[in-house]
């Protein structure tokens, strides 16, 4: 895990690229601690930090040169495959004209050089892993951007009159000096909508996200992006296959567990989060029964019972052997990590703040790598939001009822229940059309469109880019309902809510995640099994039916936990200073300051159609622009 940057232009000299990669690179400290390296030429500087995995001597520096010397690569990731790679490419091709390559490292990012070198843009194709990197070719004078599948690993751009400025973090592109810090008005209502901005789009103007799954190339001051692997074409129906449910569950167990024992490969210590739930439980199950030493687990535990997953993590420790830790969190120690918390923030949002305190304490105690269960809920149907949709468009018993009956319900229902609920039906009755693509960019959404406009004191709205995204999906076959949801979630709140706050949030204490269950050879496959198998009866029956002798009875039928604190009362007391002085910090940036005084006073009064995660997003974003 590290960090990259690098700028591409034919028009700036070579001593202000360097000076502006340098800023870069000392932006991304947090990310690589374990060294620095720069390298430039042809009207190419690249910079990058490194936190080291696998091979930690000094040889595993970059950017790293090709043995040729025409082929320059800066890399953050890890290649879970890299060592059946490595061992093809060593190998001669018989009747070609390819030599075993003369590897000089150990590394995973000599394997992707190398593998590049030898079969070009087809080199992706066979990458097993979470990456985001850059390769210079110097006889082609070409630069190839490349970011994994499923977006864990994130890259930032900037391309304007020929220059293309890059890096792993937002902020590393703003300390460039290279790129004004302005605020895109369009991306501010895709934040207050869903408490994040959807790639390719970021807060700052001109600044893009490279899309998970696409190649960006840079060749004489143009780029050029595409996709190399498209989540919603992975679908192969089992169908035709003829397997049973109890081989389908056989395949997923295998796959499963091919996934666990690549992600164990490291030479640094590592170790397992675990709350006791499902997905952490399977995770830590299976890398007990395939790694040769004792794993230790990490888990969050309260004084208070009701917030407390604490037996059930201990459960799971004892049945594997886990060399447990217990993180004991009080709210006056929670209430003192916010701060360190919200200044690592690269892009704000509503939550992270918890991963912040769980790889925080995984960190201090000697691990340097860490699997993770996220992914699993998207995967295999978790969400309310399945089954609800699910009954939604097999019934389709709602859409009987004329839209113009559906409106003085709409315009009635938050006046006599306000709350966020009533909000959101309200809402969803008076859309032309009651199913997913209407339902579900309502269900995720965190402030309504009507608040938005009166704190932005605009009129109308740009169009919502959680449906442009469903458009795109094009359509689904009627047996495939399920998947069609999980490609929706893997598109808009995994890549861009999730991933996002877990890889800045264990960046900012140099930790590095791996997330088993997004394997993309597991991905395809469940996601070709069909609704008769995966309807969620109970919570991810799929997965419990899979990977059952893993998981506890007790556990896979428990009812799901959150991580619980108390925002609201902590937002009323303790935090409240520290709230209202970042709200202060939003009319800067075009909101309406009576309004915000408005809805941060309803919500101190109690109103229940104003929660705390209304508002915390917004005091989040004011904290941020006080530290970008």
């Amino acid at each position: 895990m590290c960090g990259i940057c690098g700028i591409a232009s034919a028009h700036s000299n070579a001593q202000s690229k360097r000076l502006a990669v340098e800023k870069m690179t000392d932006a991304m400290l947090h990310r690589g601690p374990d060294s620095c390296g720069f390298w430039e030429t042809d009207g190419i500087a690249l910079g990058h930090r490194r936190l080291s995995i696998i091979d930690l001597s000094e040889s595993g520096n970059q950017p790293l040169i090709s043995y040729d010397g025409r082929f320059i690569i800066c890399y953050n990731g890890e290649l879970y495959n890299y060592r059946e790679l490595r061992f093809e490419l060593q190998r001669a091709i018989q009747g070609g004209n390819e030599k075993p390559y003369p590897f000089k490292t150990q590394t995973d990012t000599e394997v992707v050089l190398a593998a590049c070198m030898r079969w070009g843009e087809k080199a992706i194709e066979r990458l097993n892993g979470m990456f985001a990197f850059a390769i210079y070719d110097r006889q082609e004078k070409s630069l190839r951007i490349v970011r994994d599948r499923l977006g864990v690993k994130p890259l930032y751009y900037h391309f304007d009159q020929g220059r293309l400025v890059f890096a792993s973090e937002i902020k590393a592109l703003l300390r460039s000096g290279l790129i004004p810090s302005k605020i895109s008005g369009d991306a501010l209502q895709d934040y207050l909508r869903y408490q994040t901005v959807h790639a390719p789009q970021t807060l700052v103007e001109n600044v893009q996200m490279l899309l998970p799954g696409h190649i960006l190339k840079f060749t004489e001051n143009k780029i050029e992006i595409r996709p190399y692997w498209k989540l919603e074409d992975q679908i192969e129906p089992l169908r035709q296959k003829g397997l049973t449910y109890k081989e389908i569950c056989g395949n997923i167990k295998t796959l499963f567990l091919e996934s666990v024992e690549r992600r164990l490969v490291a030479d640094v210590p590592f170790g397992a989060f675990l709350s006791g739930g499902i997905d952490s439980t399977a995770v830590v199950g299976a890398m007990s029964r395939i790694s040769g030493r004792q794993v230790d687990t990490f888990s969050v535990v309260f004084d208070e019972g009701q917030f407390s997953e604490k037996g059930y993590a201990k459960q799971v420790s004892e049945l594997y052997g886990t060399r447990h830790h217990e993180i004991l969190v009080r709210p006056t120690d929670f209430l003192e990590k916010i701060a360190t918390a919200l200044i690592a923030v690269d892009h704000p949002g509503g939550d992270g703040l918890n991963t912040f305190v769980v790889a925080q304490a995984t960190k201090n105690a000697g691990i340097t790598m860490a699997l993770s269960g996220i992914g699993s809920d998207e995967l295999f149907c978790g969400y309310p939001v399945f089954t609800r949709n699910f009954r939604l468009e097999r019934n389709g018993w709602v859409n009987i009822m004329p839209r113009v009956f559906r409106k003085p319900i709409s315009y009635l229902l938050p006046r006599l229940h306000p709350s966020v609920a009533s909000e959101k039906l309200s809402e969803f009755l008076i859309q032309s059309k009651l199913n997913f693509n209407s339902s579900y960019p309502i269900a995720r959404r965190t402030l309504s469109d009507r608040r938005i406009k009166k704190l932005l004191a605009i009129g109308t709205l740009d169009q919502n880019k959680v449906s442009l995204i469903l458009d795109r999906m094009g359509v689904f076959s009627s047996r495939h309902r399920l998947s069609k949801y999980s490609v929706a979630e893997m598109s808009t709140y995994l890549p861009n809510v999730l991933l996002r706050d877990t890889d800045q949030m264990s960046m900012a204490v140099s930790l590095e995640v791996r997330e088993p269950f997004l394997d993309h050879h597991l991905v395809k496959y469940v996601l070709s099994v069909e609704d008769c198998h995966k309807y969620p009866h109970y919570p991810k029956k799929l997965l419990v039916d899979s990977l059952g002798d893993l998981i506890p009875d007790n556990i896979a039928k428990r009812k799901k936990m959150g991580f619980v604190l108390p925002w609201d009362f902590w937002m009323r007391n303790e935090l409240r200073a520290f709230c209202s002085e970042n709200l202060k910090s939003l009319p800067a940036i075009g909101f309406n300051g009576n309004a915000v005084d408005e809805i941060w006073g309803a919500f101190q009064k109690g109103r229940q159609d104003i929660p705390w995660s209304s508002l915390w997003h917004l005091v989040s974003l004011g904290n941020w622009l006080r530290n970008i």
